[in-house]
This record gives C-alpha cells, structure tokens and sequence, in this order.
C-alpha cells in the first residue's frame, strides 16, 4: 500500500520534553493494575485445532458516564497457528465462507462475473480492495432496524484495485485507453448491498433493489464549513459547493444515528502536477504550492494510474490539478479538486436517493477512519481520527451540539448528520512524555496559528482544508501512521493502531524522518525486510482515556507492540508475545458491541515470511494497567540514548490469541458483526496482489488463487485471485470468540 510522507515539520519529539523535564528516578511513575491485555486469534475456511522500573498504582476511573468495567469472558477457542497457505484458516468448531467478491452482480441483468478481465460494468457489480465495513439491519418490511440479524445492508469501501486483474491482458501503458481507465475508476468507492440468513447461511441478495454503488464520479456535497469557499472551486463546481465521487476510502464506521461513515485515505496519489505547475502557481513559496507539498503532491509527480492520460473528458481531466486555466478563482481547471477529497464522507445506506456529504468541520487529511466515542446526553459527540502517512497525527472533533438520545432513531438521518457534524471544534493531539496528553484546537483564534510562517492561514475554513499545516504549527506529536481506531463500549477508552514507520530514527537525518519518543518509542532492524534500514518495523497499538467528550487533556500508555515472539524483549518485544499470539503491522481495530472483545487485523510486509496477515482477538484492559519501561539505544558516536516509554500488561495465553490467517499476499482488513453477536464479518483485500503484466496470462505464477481454489465464482485452482468478504460463524450458534454462550455484562 502506498505510504504518503510529506511531514517535514520540526515539531519537537516527546524525547526533548523527557531529556528536560524528567529523569529516570524523579519521573512521574505510570502503574500498571491487574487488569490483563488479550488478544484472541484468527480464522480461516480450513479449520485448525486447537525489564520495568514501575510502581503499582489502582486501575482507572471509567470515562465520565460510564460503567464500572465489564467482567472479562474466557476466550473460546484455540489460537490458529501461523500460515504460508493459499486458504483462510479458522479455529477448530467455527466455518468462514465467502459472501461477497470483487465483480459480483448487484443486479439481476448484470451477467455473472467471469473473473479472466473482461468483465465490465464495475458501475453495478462489487468493486475491489474490500476495506472498511458495517452492518446495517432491516426488519422483514425492510425499513431500518437496528438489532435486526437476520437481514441487513452491509456498507463497504473499495479502497483501491489490483490493476492487472481487472484486465484481460494486464495494464495499458500510459497514454491510457478510456476503456481501461473507466473499469479501474468505477471499481473504487463504495458499495451497499443486502444481506439474508436463511437457514443459518448468510448470502447477499442480488435482487435487492437497495443494491448500489458509489464511484469516483458519483455526485456528492460539500457540507460544514468549507462549503462554498474559494478552495473548493472547480470546473465542476464554481461554487465549490458540490464534488464527484470519493476515492481511496479506507476504514469505515457506524454514526449514532445510523449511517455510513466513511474515510479518504490515500487519494493524493490519484492526481498529478504538470513540472512546471509551482512557477504557474507563483513559485514554490505561493500558498497553494506549499499545500499540495506538504500533501505529498510535488510538481512533476507522477499519479497512481494514467487516468488523466485517458482522453480529453471531464472524468479524466480532473487528475491534474495543474494551474492550466487563466482564471483568478479556479473555475476553469482543476487546480482545487484535491482540496474536494481527504474529508469524513457520510451516506445513508437506507436511502439511495440520498447524496452522500463530505463532512468540512473534521478536517482534510488522510483519513484512515473516524470513529465516534460513547455518546453521553446532553454532551457533545466525540469522532477520533488518525491521519495514516508516516509521522503525521491523531486528531479529535469535537460537536458543537450536545447529544440527544431521540437521535439515535431520527427519521432524517443527513439531516441529525449535518446537527453534529457540521459545527464544531477540531483538535489535534500531543503525547507527553509522563503519560498525559493535549487536545490542542486548531482554530484561526490560535495565534500559533494566524501567525503561523510556513503557510499564512486565510480564515478557519483554510484551517480546515490544511489541517496538517495547522496541527504542525500547533507542535502535534508525530505518530507512527495513525490508522483505524476503536472505542470500548464501556470505559470509553480509545485505542489507534500504529501500523508501522521506516522513518522513525535514533538518529534522524532528514526532515521526512521523526525521533524517537515516549508514544514512539521503537526503532529497530528486522531481517529480511529491515536488516539495513531501523525504523518501527512491527508497529504497535496506543490507547488513551478522556474523562469526557469535550476534555482537551488525556492519559495514555501503549496498548500492545507488534513483534516476532523471537525478538530482544528489552527493546523490541516490549509485550513479551509468545508465538502463538505475535504479530506485525497491526491496521484494523474493533471492538465487539456485544462481547466487548476487540479484534485486531494486520496488514503486514515485514514477517510474510514467516506467516500471512492474520485476525487476533483481545480482552482489553484499561491505561495504566502496565509498567514504565527504558529502552537504551547507541548512537553512532558511541553515546546512550534512553526512552522511557508506558506498556500496557502483557498478554498470555488466556487473553490473546490468534484467530484467523488469511490467503497468500493479502490484508485482513475492514471487520463488522450482526447484532447478535454470532456472525463475524471480515475482508481479505488484495490476495496475490504482486503480480507483473508478464507474467498474467500464466496462472502459475499467481501467488494466490483464492477465492477462487475455495470453490467461489469462476476460475477453480487456477482462477485469477478475488478481494472478498467472509462471514465467520461459530457451528454451534455461540457468541463469536468467547467462551460458551456468555454476553458481556453492563452492555
């Protein structure tokens, strides 16, 4: 997956404020109480059997609100072992089948697919790259209910696509023929389709007339406060009140009143620049040009696809953003359209004459997803966001109304969307190195801000659209590629996966790179895939806990740290895994709604060597329930290094295990669950996606044949290899992880 980094400010990393406000004896000591971390494992179709200085502190209070912690359930499975195999593997008593594959027909007179690339029609089949997902129930009459299980509307994201597959015979060299180009862009985006259980068996409904797509060219609104302003002025809308399409939509959540939240991750790479486009645009000191760099879209950059080397139409025009016009507003070129992406997008599943809007107020960057805390009434909402590229920040919106329960069943759902998400406060977040955090505003009323000399902010609507710039004159803390984030259902406390980051440095020796600190404490070599370069090879997951929605200070500590089980427990495998329970690159976090369990996916190039990317499956503790650890480093001139950093309790056998290993070159990503509990719902993206236009006429050199070799669509044991949804259910109906049939309490 494509990693943006273009964050080259100088903020100042949580190690400055240890070396000056803290030392190893006189430190703030961060306890750790009883309370356990686990992870629970991994499935899959073929089914398997079975150094702290720290003194002890009382566990945490709840989140304002809430309830005393819930009873922790036994995990009810055996972990799964570690995979190479071209199958999705499962503990031993549950089945995964496939329900919902790149190309499938969303309606009756769309012919089946026949998966050898010249399929057509993407606009009303399955696109590609399964990503986020969530369940959206129906009763028997078909309108919205929320506790239905037995049928329901899943709502999903495309994130991006395996090119070569999508074509008979691989990819078109640039220029790009329209043919070629119009398959790929209408196989992003997002779907919705229906969802039946009959007799225990899960299947979509291909005669569903709620069935449908949104795709890169699909009209869709502005909403919040950027709308209409002079950014967002386009050839396609002089207003700057309306767009096409979103593109590149990662993870996915659920809004307190029943809709479909969705977040642009990685959608700079789609557009390019002319080489000459910075002197158009007035030299590389113009504010504009200082936007698209510290975006990630230099002058010259070349975009992910041709698209815009497809014809001279509107649809493919709209990549380059080059100044190519003569006006003085934008509205006669594209030099705007990618400040219309990087934004929340909302879309009521229930309704598809309904436009999707892109929600301003929580700013513009590489939204991996936004997830929204316990709502509290008569309190404002909370929505947590990361900003996936390496060293950029944890963010947090704040809504200027308060929240009323009747909302939760509004009859116009936009509309409660526009009351929540059109105003409010945005913030971003800096980790201290004693384990203590702050919401910092960005807000034109910041002086920091208005005054700010790298980019001169016009009004808060520009705050908005360059809210890197902004959280960088606000000294954020620089993060380890913030991606999904859940929310426990009872404390509250918010957990942030940090997938991974080449550039985090003992020694940084160039502005794209980050120094070490209390929240990224780890850099490291890691054969075969690191065994020159240091970084955070095997990322790791941060929690933090606000006492209530609008709190602009938090307490935090490190949740767990990827690793091999192999690696120096002193510096690398800082939760102490074991093998049945160790793992890289984690990305997709969720916690269960009924079990309170939380489920922990990985996307991962650092150990395929040894295992695909794999499902795990934790009862959480709480921050604070570790230990204060020091990891020692060498510099190169022979000197120590020390960081202090906060690790969560280690897991054991009986609270983390592994649960499902997934096919060949794949990403286990995107992951719901029926109300019920019993039916786990998760993606496989990208399986044998490495492949070259050499060698696609030869199915033996596919490094996946699934879903295909599972006896799913067209193609058998050579078939060419399918992004798709499963459904994980347990064989004797039980709760999906826990022990018997057990629901977590207070819930």
């Amino acid at each position: 997956m494509y990693e943006e980094d273009s964050n080259t400010s100088s903020n100042p990393a949580i190690q400055d404020i240890v070396e000056q406000r803290m030392s190893r004896r006189g430190a703030l000591r961060f306890g750790l109480g009883t309370a356990g971390a686990a992870v629970l494992g991994s499935f899959s179709v073929a089914a398997c059997g079975g150094g702290s200085d720290a003194e002890v502190a009382a566990a945490p209070a709840p989140a304002a609100g809430g309830t005393a912690p819930p009873t922790p359930l036994s995990l009810g499975f055996n972990a799964v072992a570690k995979s190479l195999a071209d199958v999705v593997t499962v503990p031993a008593g549950y089945t995964a089948t496939v329900l919902y594959a790149l190309g499938d027909p969303l309606d009756t007179a769309t012919p089946e697919f026949k998966n050898d690339g010249t399929d057509t029609s993407f606009e009303t089949r399955a696109g590609d790259h399964h990503d986020g997902i969530e369940w959206f129930g129906l009763s028997a009459a078909g309108t919205r209910s929320a506790s239905a299980s037995d049928r329901g509307l899943l709502a999903m994201n495309h994130e991006a696509i395996t090119d070569q597959f999508l074509h008979a015979n691989g990819v078109t060299a640039n220029p790009r023929p329209a043919a070629e180009a119009d398959k790929e862009m209408a196989a992003h985006g997002i779907s919705v389709v229906e969802v039946r259980r009959t007799n225990g068996r899960y299947a979509y409904a291909r005669d569903s007339a709620l069935n449908r797509r949104i795709t890169p060219l699909t009209p869709m609104q502005m909403s919040g406060p950027v709308r209409g302003h002079a950014l967002l002025k386009t050839k396609y809308s002089a207003a700057g009140t309306d767009t096409r399409g979103t593109i590149n939509n990662c993870g996915a959540s659920t809004t307190p009143w029943g809709t479909y939240f969705s977040g642009e991750e990685n959608w700079v790479n789609y557009f390019t620049r002319a080489s000459t486009d910075d002197a158009a645009r007035g030299g590389n000191t113009a504010k504009s040009v200082v936007s698209l760099s510290r975006y990630g879209k230099a002058q010259g950059a070349a975009s992910r696809h041709g698209w815009e080397t497809a014809g001279i139409a509107d649809a493919y025009a709209r990549w380059n953003v080059s100044q190519a016009g003569t006006s003085t507003d934008g509205t006669d070129d594209y030099r705007n359209e990618m400040n219309t992406f990087g934004w929340m997008v909302e879309v009521d599943p229930y309704e598809p004459a309904v436009a999707a809007r892109k929600r301003t107020a929580l700013g513009r960057f590489a939204h991996e997803m936004g997830v929204f805390g316990v709502p509290q009434a008569g309190k404002p909402l909370a929505v947590y966001m990361g900003d996936d590229s390496r060293g950029e920040y944890i963010y947090k919106f704040v809504s200027t109304a308060n929240w009323d329960a009747n909302d939760a069943n509004a009859a116009n759902r936009m509309a409660t969307g526009d009351k929540y998400l059109d105003s409010g406060r945005l913030y971003a977040a800096k980790f201290n190195a004693d384990g203590t955090g702050q919401w910092i505003e960005l807000t034109i009323a910041n002086s920091t801000i208005a005054s700010y000399a790298a980019y001169r902010f016009a009004d808060q609507a520009d705050v908005l659209v360059n809210a890197r710039l902004a959280a960088d004159a606000v000294g954020a803390t620089k993060m380890d590629r913030p991606e999904w984030s859940a929310v426990h259902p009872v404390t509250g406390e918010v957990y942030v996966t940090l997938t991974n980051n080449g550039n985090r440095k003992v020694e940084p020796s160039a502005s794209s790179q980050q120094a070490l600190d209390a929240a990224n404490p780890r850099s490291y070599t890691d054969a075969p895939t690191a065994a020159t370069a240091p970084g955070n090879i095997n990322g790791h997951i941060i929690r933090f806990r606000d006492s209530e929605p609008g709190a602009t200070a938090f307490s935090w500590d490190i949740y767990l740290f990827g690793a091999e089980s192999g690696m120096d427990a002193a510096k690398v495998n800082l939760s102490g895994l074991s093998g049945d329970r160790d793992f890289s690159s984690p990305d997709g976090v969720r916690f269960s709604a009924k079990t309170g369990l939380l489920y922990i996916e990985t996307d991962d190039g650092a150990y395929t060597d040894v295992t695909n990317c794999m499902l795990l499956i934790a009862k959480p503790g709480q921050v604070g329930d570790g230990a204060t650890q020091s990891i020692e480093y060498t510099k190169a001139d022979g000197s120590k290094l020390t960081v202090q950093t906060r690790v969560g309790a280690k897991p054991t056998a009986a609270n983390l295990r592994r649960f499902l290993v997934g096919p060949k070159d794949c990403e286990i990503t995107g992951i719901t669950e029926t109300p019920d509990g019993r039916a786990l719902i998760v993606n496989i993206q990208h399986p044998g996606e490495t492949i070259a236009k050499a060698n696609i006429a030869d199915p033996s050199r596919f490094l996946s044949h699934w879903p295909a070799n599972a006896g799913y669509g067209a193609g058998g044991a050579n078939g060419r290899p399918r992004s798709a949804t499963i459904v994980i259910t347990r064989n004797d109906g039980g709760l999906i992880g826990a022990d018997g049939t057990a629901v977590l309490n207070n819930l």
